[in-house]
């Protein structure tokens, strides 16, 4: 469903001033701040849970109809807003790579930020402060993968700005804690990870990793909103960066079984799987992967397909069913092209494996080209470049 960007933004300033009407008409801005609080009414959680949930399984359609719903219902409030705006976003997380839901997205966020701001300034600071916050934040993780740097830092340090906001009221929503926990985890990696840009975080709080992971884990135990995208990056933290995969995969796991129909947090699962050394599991998930793909679902394209088609020519490699398994490589490579990814680990390593089977084949001369390929395709201190280095020096 493509929607007119300027509608979008031009709806929301036109409930904008309807809601502003009708809170002046029925109450001031020294009354009870809870009045105008979404974030922590259990009726409207129990409302949105059904539509949270459908989004979160890509049944996008099925959400945005109860999200028009909520924007009706509370047209002066960013919430409506902003699910709307994470159900482009979860479109667009399976392959960074597709800039289709870009404008929808975008314009989402800057309605939400509109709205935000009023009930920031006029009726609840904290929880007007919370959806600054996160609309900034989830402008920012787009424009970084965009690798348009300049503005994801502009809204990297806007949203730090009402984070500041929020840090201290932690006891008003459990919510409210996601943004602290990121930023307890991040500021402490980025320190660690990249020296040079230690100068830049002098002018930042320091971090805690080991805090932060606790926090993340206490808002994927308690809040409603912020739950599920806590324990996406606590999923992403454990096996990236922590190399915790058993935690990772427990995390996987139950993602995958809530949302079953999620390609992203299917594709991590096999993964996880595969990386863990249950190759019988990853090859059964791997499997639905690709029929799924095949069938044409929702939120399952190329990237998905390369994972899958590598742990099922590694498992088939494995037990030596050598013609199966250079089936998946070549088919994993071509989804690489399509995805255009071919500078990431699993093309270099399919062509690798292709070079391995080769050479157990009896076939010097094609495993030395396939070694070759992977010099080439993949930088000198690559991992994979290296191993096709003493490949060919053995030969």
């Amino acid at each position: 469903m493509q929607l007119n960007v300027k509608n979008i933004i031009l709806s929301g300033l036109i409930l904008f001033s309807v809601g502003v009407r009708a809170q002046r008409s029925n109450g001031s801005a020294d009354g009870d701040s809870a009045r105008y609080s979404l974030l922590v009414n259990p009726f409207i959680q129990i409302e949105s849970t059904a539509a949270i949930n459908s989004m979160y399984n890509f049944e996008f359609e099925k959400a945005h109809n109860h999200f028009n719903y909520l924007q009706q219902e509370y047209p002066w409030h960013p919430l409506p807003y902003l699910l709307k705006g994470l159900n482009y976003w979860w479109r667009i997380v399976p392959d960074y790579n597709n800039t289709t839901w870009d404008k929808e997205f975008l314009a989402y966020m800057d309605t939400t930020k509109i709205l935000a701001e009023n009930v920031r300034d006029n009726y609840n600071e904290i929880e007007g402060a919370f959806f600054l916050a996160a609309a900034y934040a989830f402008e920012g993780r787009l424009y970084s993968e965009r690798r348009e740097y300049r503005k994801a830092a502009l809204a990297g340090s806007r949203s730090l700005k009402y984070l500041g906001e929020c840090r201290g009221h932690e006891e008003y929503s459990p919510e409210l804690l996601f943004g602290d926990a990121l930023f307890n985890y991040y500021a402490e990696w980025i320190r660690e990870e990249y020296p040079l840009l230690r100068p830049i975080m002098m002018f930042f709080p320091k971090g805690d990793k080991e805090k932060g992971i606790q926090q993340l884990k206490e808002v994927a135990r308690n809040a409603f909103y912020s739950r599920t995208e806590a324990q996406y990056y606590l999923m992403r933290i454990l096996a990236t960066e922590e190399n915790d995969i058993a935690g990772a995969l427990q995390v996987s796991q139950y993602l995958n079984q809530q949302f079953p129909e999620n390609a992203y947090f299917h594709r991590y699962y096999a993964r996880l799987l595969y990386q863990s050394g249950r190759y019988a599991q990853a090859e059964r998930v791997s499997m639905e992967i690709l029929q799924r793909l095949d069938s044409g679902q929702t939120g399952y394209e190329a990237n998905s397909g390369r994972y899958a088609c590598f742990f099922l020519g590694h498992v088939n490699e494995m037990r030596r069913n050598f013609a199966v398994a250079k089936d998946y490589y070549k088919r994993g490579m071509k989804y690489a092209e399509e995805a255009q990814a071919t500078e990431m680990g699993y093309y270099f390593y399919s062509l690798y494996h292709l070079g391995r089977i080769a050479e157990k084949e009896g076939e010097e001369e094609l495993a030395e080209d396939y070694y070759k390929q992977v010099k080439k395709a993949a930088k000198r201190k690559h991992p994979a470049h290296e191993k096709a280095r003493g490949r060919l020096k053995e030969m």
